[in-house]
């Protein structure tokens, strides 16, 4: 089986920007792309194969006809046929609402079938004034938190930053959040769209409405604990993958190269995600299939492969997740 690309999924928002078009080299006609959804199991979002012979079919068709083959052993008997990761770039012309997301247990409890959201982004590129926000700045109460959303100082005690290309921010689950204007980010997340939209700025939807809040759904779900700092700090090494996550539902790292790169994938028993961020190549898995990658473009290599090498065309950053 050989590396797989899927179609975007192109997603028109109220705070879109005009950048992943361009960024991806597509054409579309749509206005205020928020989102273009690399690689998604969420229902009624499944991700569709773009190349060879299994072109046309989902991510869900091909976990059911090719199980473990695919996401390898333990992550089949995890999650069945539901891939577990949603992979997108997002692009924020606005501020994002500021939101929080519940944790399993929450989900579980609230809504049966659904999972918590635990996620990373990794900035791939910024405009000016660009910046997110991320985790708490001081320790407050779930009762000053709803009496700060009611009188519109929420924000007063949410660490801002300002950010530049390269920066990266863990999620956990319950960590209260917003993506700020002129963000262009990579998201590596749980397969969940539990959203707990908190604040709005008083925003109104593509509907001419305001969208909707909830604001007391998240009073449980957010986790209260201040820390020093929300950034991830590393350090960069050339031509070798440095862990930029590494959670119990992904590790994400970072390969920044100029010679051919080469990972050895047989004791993994994992699927292994490769994300193009900047330049152009090409990717030989161990059976001798050839795909070329280029910045915007997204590869599944299945579990089944044993090793993976990425050849780039003069300078290249990738992002690899597992």
């Amino acid at each position: 089986m050989y590396p797989l690309k899927f179609r975007p999924i192109l997603k028109s928002l109220v705070w879109g920007g005009e950048k992943i078009a361009p960024f991806k080299g597509i054409s579309t006609d749509l206005h205020n792309i928020g989102e273009s959804w690399e690689l998604s199991g969420v229902k009624g979002d499944e991700s569709v194969v773009s190349n060879g012979p299994l072109a046309g079919k989902t991510i869900t068709e091909l976990i059911s006809e090719y199980r473990e083959q695919i996401v390898g052993r333990d992550c089949y008997a995890k999650s069945g046929t539901e891939f577990p990761l949603l992979i997108k770039f997002i692009d924020a012309r606005q501020d994002l609402s500021i939101q929080v997301h519940p944790d399993d247990r929450l989900a579980a409890e609230r809504h049966p079938g659904k999972h918590g959201k635990t996620e990373m982004w990794y900035v791939v590129s910024t405009g000016e004034g660009a910046h997110l926000m991320s985790g708490l700045s001081k320790k407050i109460t779930p009762e000053e938190y709803a009496a700060r959303v009611a009188d519109h100082t929420i924000t007063d005690v949410l660490c801002d930053y300002a950010i530049s290309p390269g920066d990266v921010f863990f999620l956990p689950a319950g960590r209260i959040h917003s993506i700020g204007a002129g963000s262009f980010i990579a998201e590596i997340q749980q397969t969940s769209d539990l959203t707990y939209r908190i604040y709005d700025f008083g925003r109104k939807g593509l509907d001419g409405k305001p969208r909707e809040l909830h604001t007391e759904l998240a009073k449980d779900a957010i986790d209260y604990t201040v820390y020093g700092d929300y950034r991830t700090r590393y350090t960069e090494k050339p031509n070798e993958e440095v862990i930029l996550a590494d959670c119990k539902y992904f590790t994400t790292c970072l390969v920044d190269m100029d010679k051919p790169f080469e990972k050895d994938l047989s004791g993994l028993d994992s699927f292994l995600i490769i994300i193009c961020t900047s330049g152009k190549g090409e990717l030989t898995d161990d059976c001798g299939n050839r795909e070329s990658l280029r910045q915007g473009e997204t590869v599944l290599v299945p579990a089944c492969a044993k090793s993976v090498r990425i050849v780039p065309d003069g300078t290249m950053k990738v992002l690899t997740v597992y």
